[in-house]
């Protein structure tokens, strides 16, 4: 297992760093992971705020929205994981309730948000595909930021290798005090500075989009190809599987071929932007 006091060490980048994971104050304790999230989460209803009126929203919709939608994405993304890693609970399966230990998966909180904006957009009566299109640009500034959450955990690394950028853990695999060093694929990396440059191409693509639901379908698209990546390099160590398949690399490739597929179809349908929600009268 590796050590969470142990150094992460980059051999190839000159760098040593020993982060904990703890943040201690004293009358208690708060995890990076947690603290990370929670930022990504404030900085994309942020910039939800701030772009609502390009999208035709309110300002309020993105923070009801937020009231509404993040309950849907942590129980799925919890859902998820569990599923997958069943082993880790089934000796004791209140534990799948001890959120704060870590094990969210992205994928289900896709599917949780979804399902949350389909249930939120029905009830506020505006439009689900200007949503998506919103959410998905936020997402990608969560999604930035939060897998540095991984780091400090020290997990979501993919297969070793001798890369420049490959990243040395500490491993005692006996228990013992003698402790390995061994050398991984940052993948918590790869995927973050992913996600920040498909973050600036829909951030400027959103601007002269055609319809709505065309970023989201972008966001889909971007996130699922890298998403299918890293995937492949954790295969050998901590993906999830199920009946020994990699259930989210497959999920990740059928949704960037699907979303692909349909961007092309809209490719050569005509457009009018003044159909857009932002351009509809309001009274509408």
């Amino acid at each position: 297992m590796f050590l969470e006091s142990s150094p992460i060490t980059f051999p190839g980048l000159g760098l040593e760093l020993n982060p904990s994971p703890i943040i201690d104050l004293g009358f208690s304790t708060i995890r990076w992971y947690g603290l990370i999230i929670a930022v990504g989460l404030m900085l994309a209803a942020i910039y939800g705020m701030r772009r609502s009126k390009k999208f035709g929203l309110k300002e309020d919709d993105i923070l009801d929205g937020v009231l509404w939608i993040v309950p849907f994405a942590i129980v799925c993304a919890r859902a998820y994981y569990c599923i997958f890693s069943w082993d880790l609970y089934k000796d004791n399966p209140i534990s799948v309730l001890y959120i704060w230990n870590g094990g969210l998966a992205i994928p289900g909180g896709i599917l949780g948000t979804v399902l949350g904006i389909i249930v939120f957009c029905r009830i506020k009566k505006i439009s689900t595909f200007a949503v998506f299109d919103l959410v998905a640009l936020g997402f990608l500034i969560g999604q930035c930021l939060g897998r540095w959450g991984n780091f400090f955990n020290r997990e979501a690394y993919g297969c070793e290798t001798d890369f420049f950028l490959r990243m040395g853990l500490m491993q005692n695999p006996d228990g013992s005090a003698s402790l390995v060093e061994h050398f991984y694929h940052p993948t918590f990396f790869y995927e973050s500075l992913w996600n920040a440059i498909g973050f600036c191409i829909l951030h400027f693509a959103s601007k002269k989009r055609l319809y709505d639901g065309q970023i989201a379908l972008g966001y889909v698209a971007w996130y699922g190809f890298g998403r299918t990546f890293t995937e492949a390099l954790r295969a050998s160590t901590d993906a999830l599987k199920g009946g020994g398949l990699p259930v989210t690399q497959i999920l990740s490739a059928v949704c960037c071929v699907a979303a692909l597929g349909v961007l092309l179809w809209q490719w050569f349908r005509p457009h009018d932007r003044a159909k857009l929600y932002v351009n509809r009268p309001a009274e509408e």
